[in-house]
């Protein structure tokens, strides 16, 4: 029997469900789907299910397609199709053959209607939506039948005919299918299965006036594909039983019988996954667009620098279960500063700047120095930054006087500039405002590349930018887009936005950066990672996260 099992990779119980029935010769090899509707951005939620069923045809030498589950064409766009697509290829996974499309299968749809109208499970009803909402009941009490519940099948073939040549009005008459009106499963109670549609969709034009529900759909499409394991979230699971008994009462196109399992999805701290309140937060301007690096969205923590690994390792340290709960942002922000820590480049940029004038250095002069890329990797290289009379530092990191936990510089006292020298302030000037404008300090010729542990004490170590060929940038510092861990409890989830979930400051950053690619990250000597934007035309770095976690004492 061949080990299909992982064990470099954490198990759960869908693996277990797949190893079982492997072993068992209930399925050759798997087939997974990841089936998006193109009505909206990806968000990070659906990244762990990307990284899911991807990740599992991966390790199983199984399949994985991407279906667009595009059955509702008044909310769907080209748009959200060729941006779904990008995410998953930038997450670094490739679909099986092409993309696929429920609208591929309308006809196969319509023909499995018309089955269950020839079987009697399924009737035309033109009860409008206010009376089908009556006649449904509630939670604690049953549903009644419609009037037209009965209707004959070959009436109700006639009048399906009639549905799809586009002889009723929008919102006149519906297909349902006929199952118990008593069920306590909401959804068991004679769900819609068609409604008409006068809309262009972007795949099928105008060739369709009916459209299917997606319930409907995505069971007959996983049937389609020869899906072995159809995995979704937890609020699919009462929709489970209409999954099979929809599948259980048609002739199945392939002898591969898919089954539905439910995992719990993700809910992340200070955030929405709501699609319907990310697109609020688009369509009101609350934030710049699906790719605002505040958004949740793939394309918006890519914007913001976070990398394809970092999210992969992500839905790894998170896993998979079936307990609903909430995801600390910490663990989302550790992921992705420990790929970071190790793969990105240094660099010194000043976010702050006030200048410093050392007076015994020579006028006019400038030195090349070459520093680390990385002080822990040797094979990336060195990097030539600068040093002259003027440079510029953080002005937090200058005081007049200070106590002995503050290890920068304070007037009389040395510090060390990062791979440069030891300088001393030794005196300082405020502008009219009583704003600090200038610090004078005096250096130390002799201790160039000297180790602090050389016998030289110094309290500190503090970064900087030559001031000469300093590269004037933008840095946007951005914090948690809501105020509260669980914005979507709130009555108006718009009222409890952060208003400083952006900071704006202008700085400098070293030469070497004039050309920075976008969305490569950099560490900024203590002060995060930080990555060019990929939308803006000028040299504007958006803060990936800190070098540390804030999170929880913050909250």
């Amino acid at each position: 029997m061949t080990d299909h099992t992982t064990p470099e990779r954490a198990t759960h119980f869908i693996r277990t469900i797949i190893d079982e029935d492997l072993a068992s010769g209930l399925h050759q090899s798997i087939q997974t789907r990841f089936p998006p509707e193109p009505n909206g951005y990806l968000h990070i939620g659906h990244a762990k299910s990307i990284c899911l069923n991807f990740g599992l045809a991966l390790d199983y030498q199984g399949q994985c397609n991407l279906r667009f589950d595009d059955t509702n064409p008044a909310k769907e766009d080209m748009e959200y199709v060729e941006s779904i697509q990008r995410d998953v290829q930038w997450l670094g996974f490739e679909w099986s053959g092409e993309v696929r499309y429920s609208s591929n299968y309308f006809e196969q749809f319509y023909q499995y209607a018309m089955e269950l109208v020839d079987k009697g499970l399924a009737y035309v009803c033109f009860l409008n939506m206010e009376q089908q909402r009556e006649y449904r009941g509630t939670l604690t009490e049953v549903g009644k039948p419609s009037p037209y519940r009965d209707t004959p099948a070959a009436e109700n073939r006639q009048l399906l005919e009639k549905m799809r040549n586009g002889g009723f009005k929008e919102g006149e008459c519906v297909l349902r299918a006929k199952i118990d009106m008593s069920s306590p499963i909401m959804c068991m109670r004679d769900p819609i299965l068609y409604r008409v549609r006068f809309q262009h969709h972007h795949q099928t034009g105008d060739a369709w006036c009916i459209y299917p529900m997606y319930d409907f759909a995505h069971c007959i499409s996983d049937a389609i594909e020869g899906v072995t394991h159809s995995l979704c979230t937890l609020e699919f699971q009462d929709n489970r039983r209409l999954y099979d008994w929809i599948l259980d009462n048609i002739t199945l196109p392939n002898a591969t019988r898919p089954r539905q399992y439910e995992f719990s999805r993700l809910n992340l701290e200070y955030t929405v996954m709501s699609k319907r309140k990310l697109h609020q937060l688009v369509d009101d301007k609350l934030v710049s667009g699906w790719d605002d690096p505040r958004m949740p969205t793939i394309s918006g923590l890519r914007r913001r620098g976070y990398t394809p690994a970092s999210l992969r390792d992500f839905a790894e340290r998170i896993g998979i279960s079936k307990v609903d709960s909430f995801t600390e942002m910490s663990i989302l922000e550790a992921a992705v500063r420990d790929d970071l820590n190790v793969n990105a480049p240094r660099s010194m940029a000043v976010l702050n700047p006030v200048k410093v004038i050392i007076e015994n250095y020579p006028e006019g002069q400038v030195e090349s120095i070459h520093a680390p890329v990385h002080p822990q990797n040797e094979a990336m290289g060195k990097r030539e930054i600068f040093f002259s009379r003027e440079v510029y530092i953080d002005r937090d990191d200058f005081r007049e006087e200070a106590n002995k936990h503050f290890k920068r510089l304070v007037l009389g006292k040395e510090v060390r500039l990062r791979n440069a020298y030891i300088i001393k302030a030794e005196r300082f000037e405020n502008d009219e405002n009583g704003e600090l404008k200038t610090i004078y300090c005096s250096y130390d010729p002799d201790t160039l590349g000297k180790n602090p542990a050389d016998g030289r004490k110094v309290k500190g170590v503090i970064h900087w930018v030559e001031a000469s060929k300093a590269v004037p940038a933008e840095f946007h510092l951005y914090d948690r887009l809501f105020s509260v861990p669980n914005p979507g409890k709130a009555e108006d989830f718009e009222a409890v936005l952060n208003p400083d979930s952006l900071v704006i400051k202008k700085g400098f950053v070293e030469p070497g950066l004039v050309d920075a690619q976008a969305e490569l990250a950099y560490q900024f000597e203590r002060e995060g990672y930080f990555c060019r934007d990929n939308q803006h035309p000028g040299l504007v770095f958006n803060r990936t996260v800190g070098l540390r976690d804030t999170w929880s004492e913050n909250a």
